[in-house]
C-alpha cells in the first residue's frame, strides 16, 4: 500500500504519556536513507535523548512535557508534529507554541498564602531545599541559600526543573527568557506575581522570599513526583510492574500504548510488518490466560469426575441398602457387646461374693482369737491361785518350758505353713489372672472372627465361649463351657479348614481375573497398533490426495495456458484469413479441433481429481467410522469388566 495514502494508526489514550522501551528485534535493520516521514509532520525531539528517570522497576522516564491529566506531572505538551494524535478527550492546546502564555480566566488572580517573609518559615524552606538537593546528588554548601548569587540560583532552578522534566528545552541564552515559561509550563500557581528583574539580584530583601518560595514549591513537586513513581500505582502504566494476571483497564491501556508506540516507531522507520510486537503482545496475554485455562481444565476434570461419580451412583444400588447392611452389622455388634458386658457383670458378682466370704472369715478368726485370749487369762489366774510344792512347780516349769518349746516350734511351723499358703495363693492368683487374660484374648479373637456369640450356619448351636471359676473345688470345674477336647478344638479345626478352602478358591479366582485382565490389555495394545497403522495409511492417502490435487492444478494451469495460446492462434488465424482469404479455413478447423481436445483433457482431469478426492474422503470417513466402532467396543468391554 502506498505510504502517501496510509492513515495514522489510532492509539489508545495515555493520560500520563508513558513510553516503554520496547527493544527493536535484532533481525530488523533500520534503513539509513529515505526514512518514512510521519503524516503529522516532523517530530520535535528533545535536546536530551536520554529520558531515564532512574526509578526502580520502571523501563523509561516519562517527560513532564507529555503529561496531560496528572497534576503531579502536569506540564505543557510539545507541538503535535511527529506525534500520533490522542483521543479528543485527552488533547489540550500546546503552550510552547504560544510563547509560554498561560491562558487564565479573565479577572481571576491568585495570591500566595504562604508566609514567605516570615524568618522561621524561610529557615524551614531553606533546610528542606538543602536536604533535598543533597539527597539528589546536587553539590551545595549550607551557606549558599543564605546569600545566593544569580548563577547559583539558575543552577538550582534548572536542576529542579530538569528533575521534574528531563526534556525541558532550556536555552543557552538569558536565564530570564526561560524562567517564566518554565514556571508557567509547570503550572506554578503564582507565576504572575514574579518579575524577571528579581533574577539580577536574587538575594535582595524584596526578591528573595518569592524566589525562595519558587525553589521550595519545585522541591515539593519533586518529592511528590518521587513518591508517585515509587508508589507503583497502575496509572504509571509501567508494564514491568504489571502482574502476570491483570484485569485493570489501565493495565490493558498500558500494553496497548506500548504496542502502538513500538509499531508507530517501526512504521516511521519504514517497516510495514510488526511481527515482533504482535508476538510479544500475544505471548503476554497468553501468559495472562495460562491460569484461567488451567482453572478451566481443572474444572473440566472435576466435571468429568462428578459425571463419572453420578453415573456410578445411578448404576449402583441405593444407599439405603448399604445403610441397612451397616445397621444389621451394628445390631450384631451390639449383641456381642451386651454378651461381653453380661459376662463381665457375672465376674464382678463373683468377685463381690469372694470378698464377702473373706470378710466373714476374717471376723470369725478375730472372734476365735479373742476367745483364746480369754481362756489363756483364765488358766493363768487358776495357776496363780493354786498352792503347789516346789517339786510340782519345777515339774510344771519344766513342762511349761517343754510346752513353750513345742508351742514355739508349732508357731514356727505355722508361720512356714502360712507363708507357703500365701505363696501358693499368690501363684494361684497370678495363674488365675493369666488364665483370665488368655480367656479374654480367646473371646476377643472369637468376636473378631465373628464366631461369638453365635457361629454361622450350620454350627449355630455350638457355643465356643469359656469362663473361669476360680472358686471351684474340683479342677474339672474350673472352666465353665463346652468341652475343649471334644467340642471346641474339633469345631475350630473344621472352621479353619473351611476358611483355607475359601482362601484357595479366592486365590484361584484372583489368578483367573488377572489372566483375563492381561488378555484385555493385550487386545487393547493390538487395537492401538491397528489404529496407528490406520492413521499412517490415512496420512499416506491424504498425501496422495494432495499430490493428485497439485498435479491436477498444474495440469489445469498448463491446459489454461494452452487454451490461451490456442485462442490467440485462432484470433491470429481469423485475422490472417480475413486478410489473406485463402487456406485459413482448414487451419481454423485444425485449431478448433486442438482446442476441443484441450477442453476435453481439462474436463477429464477435473473429473479424475474429483473422483480421487471423493475416494480419499470416503476412505477417511470409513477409517473414522472403524476407529469409532473399535473405541466403542473397547469402552463397552471395559465397562462390562
Amino acid at each position: 500500500m502506498d505510504s502517501r495514502r496510509r492513515s495514522v494508526m489510532p492509539t489508545a489514550g495515555d493520560p500520563y504519556g508513558n513510553r516503554s522501551n520496547i527493544p527493536v528485534p535484532s533481525t530488523i535493520k533500520k534503513p539509513t536513507t529515505n526514512p518514512r516521514m510521519s503524516l503529522a509532520g516532523a517530530a520535535l525531539r528533545a535536546p536530551n535523548a536520554s529520558l531515564s528517570l532512574n526509578v526502580p522497576g520502571s523501563v523509561s522516564r516519562p517527560s513532564v512535557m507529555r503529561s496531560q491529566n496528572n497534576p503531579l506531572l502536569a506540564s505543557v505538551s510539545k507541538p503535535n508534529h511527529g506525534r500520533t494524535p490522542l483521543h479528543s478527550s485527552t488533547r489540550r492546546t500546546s503552550l510552547w507554541g504560544g510563547g509560554g502564555q498561560v491562558q487564565q480566566p479573565v479577572g481571576q488572580s491568585f495570591k500566595d498564602p504562604r508566609p514567605l517573609r516570615d524568618k522561621p518559615y524561610q529557615s524551614k524552606m531553606r533546610s528542606e531545599i538543602f536536604h533535598f538537593l543533597q539527597s539528589a546528588g546536587f553539590e551545595i554548601a549550607p551557606s549558599t541559600l543564605s546569600n545566593i548569587q544569580g548563577k547559583e540560583y539558575r543552577a538550582i532552578f534548572e536542576f529542579l526543573v530538569l528533575n521534574l522534566d528531563p526534556a525541558f528545552p532550556f536555552s543557552s541564552g538569558r536565564f530570564e527568557d526561560d524562567f517564566a515559561p518554565a514556571l508557567k509550563a509547570l503550572r506554578y500557581p503564582y507565576a504572575h506575581n514574579l518579575d524577571n528583574k528579581w533574577l539580577a539580584a536574587p538575594a535582595s530583601m524584596h526578591s528573595w522570599p518569592p524566589l525562595l518560595g519558587v525553589l521550595h514549591w519545585l522541591v515539593d513537586m519533586c518529592k511528590l513526583r518521587d513518591e508517585y513513581f515509587a508508589s507503583g500505582h497502575p496509572t504509571l502504566q509501567d508494564t514491568s510492574r504489571i502482574p502476570d494476571e491483570f484485569d485493570d483497564p489501565v493495565d490493558h491501556q498500558a500494553f496497548a500504548f506500548q504496542y502502538y508506540e513500538y509499531a508507530y516507531e517501526l512504521w516511521l522507520d519504514g517497516f510495514d510488518e510488526f511481527m515482533q510486537a504482535n508476538e510479544d503482545l500475544e505471548s503476554r496475554y497468553a501468559k495472562k490466560n495460562e491460569k484461567v485455562e488451567g482453572d478451566l481444565q481443572e474444572q473440566r476434570h472435576m466435571l468429568q469426575a462428578a459425571e463419572k461419580e453420578l453415573k456410578k451412583l445411578k448404576s449402583s444400588e441405593p444407599p439405603i441398602v448399604e445403610l441397612k447392611r451397616a445397621n444389621t452389622t451394628l445390631v450384631r455388634d451390639r449383641d456381642k457387646f451386651l454378651a461381653i458386658l453380661k459376662r463381665y457383670e457375672t465376674r464382678k458378682e463373683k468377685f463381690k461374693e469372694t470378698i464377702g466370704y473373706e470378710k466373714e472369715e476374717l471376723i470369725s478368726l478375730g472372734t476365735r482369737l479373742e476367745s483364746l485370749r480369754g481362756t489363756l487369762q483364765h488358766l493363768m489366774n487358776i495357776v496363780r491361785e493354786q498352792n503347789l510344792t516346789p517339786e510340782e512347780v519345777a515339774k510344771m516349769n519344766s513342762d511349761h518350758e517343754q510346752l513353750s518349746k513345742n508351742i514355739e516350734e508349732l508357731r514356727t511351723r505355722k508361720k512356714d505353713t502360712h507363708r507357703h499358703v500365701m505363696k501358693l495363693e499368690v501363684d494361684v492368683s497370678k495363674q488365675t489372672s493369666v488364665t483370665e487374660e488368655i480367656l479374654e484374648k480367646f473371646t476377643h479373637l472369637l468376636v473378631s472372627l465373628e464366631l461369638h456369640p453365635t457361629l454361622p450356619p450350620p454350627r449355630q448351636n455350638v457355643d465356643l465361649s469359656l469362663e473361669l471359676n476360680p472358686a471351684a473345688s474340683a479342677p474339672q470345674d474350673l472352666l465353665q463351657g463346652a468341652d475343649i477336647r471334644k467340642v471346641i478344638k474339633p469345631t475350630l479345626s473344621a472352621i479353619a479348614e473351611d476358611r483355607r478352602v475359601e482362601r484357595a478358591d479366592l486365590e484361584s479366582e484372583r489368578i483367573k481375573v488377572e489372566d483375563e485382565l492381561d488378555q484385555i490389555v493385550h487386545e487393547c495394545e493390538n487395537i492401538e497398533e491397528e489404529i496407528v497403522e490406520l492413521e499412517k495409511k490415512v496420512w499416506g492417502v491424504s498425501e496422495q490426495a494432495e499430490e493428485l490435487r497439485d498435479a491436477a492444478q498444474q495440469d489445469a494451469s498448463l491446459a489454461a495456458s494452452d487454451i490461451e495460446s490456442l485462442e490467440r492462434n485462432i484470433a491470429q488465424a481469423k485475422a490472417a484469413a480475413i486478410a489473406n482469404g485463402t487456406g485459413v479455413k482448414s487451419r481454423l478447423q485444425t485449431l478448433e479441433f486442438s482446442y476441443r481436445e484441450q477442453i476435453d483433457k481439462v474436463s477429464r482431469l477435473k473429473e479424475e481429481t474429483v473422483r480421487a478426492i471423493i475416494k480419499n474422503s470416503h476412505e477417511i470417513a470409513m477409517f473414522k467410522e472403524e476407529v469409532s466402532r473399535h473405541l466403542t467396543e473397547l469402552r463397552e468391554f471395559a465397562e462390562a469388566e
